[in-house]
């Protein structure tokens, strides 16, 4: 049986920081439809200020928002 190489860790953490980035960008479209009128910028801005350290913690702390 072949064994599965693990990607090295900057490939692994740029994967995590697109898909993390991807579920950020779908919450603000989300959020921009019960707000008409307000840029996605700003949305995102608002969904992210709490976390501004990097898109982790960002994905961390909206998921104790919910």
């Amino acid at each position: 049986m072949k064994q599965m190489r693990t990607p090295p860790l900057e490939v692994r953490i740029k994967e995590i920081q697109a898909e993390v980035e991807a579920i950020i960008d779908a919450r603000a479209q989300a959020v921009a439809r019960d707000s008409p009128g307000v840029p996605i910028g700003v949305i995102r801005n608002l969904l992210t200020a709490r976390a501004p350290a990097c898109p982790c913690s960002q994905y961390l702390q909206l998921g104790r928002a919910e």
